[in-house]
């Protein structure tokens, strides 16, 4: 941790941020270098990376770097209708950098009819199928920005399918790995067109970070090195340098309070001793991620605003969306050693969007990785059929090291009902309402994972591999993408914020993290969600020098 400045609670700064993640570490650059005077509060600790273990007990088991059910645990449904059970739907990043920490740092940009779709396809029955307030040709500007200050790898025109881009990539794709060229000779047979992965990953020494190890710790873990573009290892040390951002750790927000004009006056939370607390700010931004922003918000229902804080639509927590997700598992007879390096190293565009004429919506991507640690290929890949002990279990278990996958990575459709609630009977350990996620997938959803399930099948069969297996496409119940629960919109009868990431509601309250989107995308948000944050801060920033805030 860089030496930092420190300010008292009762010390009126200019913003709290609530989140240290991929938008929140991005605010807290944006906002202390335009001279605010900033207090990130993060309900993690601060881990050196020097810390992060690569041991999958610590870091899936104990929960070394995310939310945990003993502390915070969740409730889950399907429908409004059904009574909630316990169970873990959401994981996320608890710890200074958030999600950004331990993704796969799979790095696509949306392309332009992401932000159009409604008005392209027209309205879907069943969903708040919608217009984005901004375009791709808005935000471009702002993904080159991830990609240069953040840090990404990648080969500007490689693919067919990519949106305009005003510059390329500042560092070279990151090696090929096993499953790249295979995925790739096969995606050639079939006639189509797979391309280097962009990932945000240094393939080489940038910006006075270390370039990859090739440690084969990426999916699910932190990066020792510093290659992975985290928020932890990219934004917040130069937040932090310039000595107006504090990054207050173990700092739990269970309330946003405000004053009898309707205006934020700060953020009460529990100290790392348990203790109520309230950051003076004059204003607010919460960067929790899709599912604890709309929790936040609503935990702060007050007599003004009886629904949750900014909830006049009542769309807080509401059109929750996961991205559809999908693995076909291929064994072959040479070792290809996918434990090694990066997760992802080729990746496939020519489904992006589905023909209309099939009868569904959606639209995705597919990569070639083998994202699998050893316990969970030992105890959660097992396929159909195959031994579960003794000498032929063991056997089976060497094929490790011969296996990839076929991921693919699809829409998901805005359904009002989808929603994070606060559950009604159950209590964290804090003593606040838990969080209740409803959750059912769209038909659409189901037939585009299905699509993309049978396109991961093509390509793995032209590979002739020894055994292709797979698992039922299922609704789900699970998830780490969590977005579009307090959208963006111009009319605030029909959305959370506006276009500059201002609730409707409170003109000194700003979201901005995975929430405030409007579509789905095709399965890889952070880069968006970065983008927005850059955007955001430009905006934000502006509107305060000019007293709007």
């Amino acid at each position: 941790m860089n030496p930092q400045v420190t300010y008292k609670p009762s010390e009126e700064v200019d913003f709290v941020i609530v989140g240290s993640g991929a938008a929140g570490g991005i605010l807290a650059k944006g906002l202390s270098t335009a001279g605010f005077k900033v207090v990130v509060l993060e309900q993690g600790k601060w881990i050196e990376p020097s810390d992060f273990s690569h041991d999958e007990i610590t870091t899936f088991v104990e929960a070394q770097l995310t939310n945990n059910d003993k502390d915070q645990p969740q409730s889950f449904r399907k429908t409004p209708q059904d009574k909630p059970r316990k169970q873990q739907s959401i994981v996320y990043g608890r710890l200074v950098g958030g999600g950004s920490v331990h993704f796969t740092a799979n790095f696509w940009r949306f392309h332009e009819i992401d932000f159009i779709e409604r008005s392209r396809r027209g309205a879907i029955p069943g969903t708040g199928f919608a217009d984005w307030p901004v375009t791709y040709a808005e935000m471009e500007p702002y993904y080159t920005q991830v990609e240069w200050e953040v840090g990404v790898s990648g080969l500007a025109g490689a693919s067919p399918f990519d949106p305009p881009r005003s510059k390329p990539y500042p560092m070279p794709p990151l090696p090929v790995k096993s499953s790249g060229v295979i995925f790739e000779r096969a995606a050639w047979k079939l006639g189509w067109h797979p391309y280097p992965a962009p990932m945000a990953i240094l393939s080489e020494p940038y910006g006075g970070r270390a370039g990859c190890i090739h440690c084969g710790r990426c999916e699910a873990f932190g990066c020792e090195v510093g290659a992975k573009s985290s928020s932890l290892a990219s934004v917040i040390p130069i937040a932090q340098q310039t000595g107006r951002c504090e990054v207050r750790t173990q700092s739990y927000a269970f309330q946003v309070k405000t004053n009898r004009h309707g205006r934020a006056t700060g953020v009460a939370y529990f100290d790392k001793d348990r203790r109520r607390q309230f950051q003076k700010a004059r204003a607010v931004v919460l960067s929790c991620n899709g599912a604890e922003t709309p929790r936040l918000l609503l935990l702060s229902k007050s007599k003004h605003f009886p629904q949750g804080l900014a909830n006049s639509s009542g769309l807080v927590g509401k059109h929750l969306m996961f991205n559809g997700y999908h693995e076909v598992f291929g064994t072959f007879d040479e070792p290809m050693n996918e434990y090694k390096s990066v997760a992802v190293t080729r990746v496939l565009h020519d489904f992006y969007e589905i023909d209309p004429k099939l009868g569904f919506y959606g639209g995705g991507g597919l990569d070639a990785r083998f994202g699998t640690t050893p316990m969970g290929f030992a105890l959660g890949s097992v396929p159909e059929g195959a031994p579960t002990w003794g000498k032929a279990y063991k056997t089976w278990l060497e094929s490790f090291s011969r296996t990839m996958i076929v991921a693919s990575h699809a829409t998901s459709l805005p359904v009002e009902t989808n929603s994070i609630t606060l559950d009604a009977d159950l209590k964290d350990a804090w003593g606040l309402p838990a969080m209740c996620t409803t959750y059912r997938d769209h038909p659409d959803d189901l037939s585009t994972v299905r699509y993309f399930r049978d396109r991961s099948l093509e390509i793995l069969d032209a590979a002739k591999p020894q055994k292709i297996w797979t698992f039922p496409v299922q609704e789900q119940s699970f998830a780490v993408h969590l977005l579009g629960t307090c959208r963006m919109g111009n009319d605030a009868k029909t959305s959370v914020i506006d276009a500059d990431h201002r609730t409707h509601d409170v003109p000194n309250l700003f979201l901005c993290d995975g929430s405030s989107f409007v579509t789905s995308g095709r399965g890889q948000p952070t880069m968006t969600i970065e983008a927005l944050a850059f955007r955001a801060a430009d905006r934000i920033a502006a509107a305060a020098k000019r007293g709007e805030v």
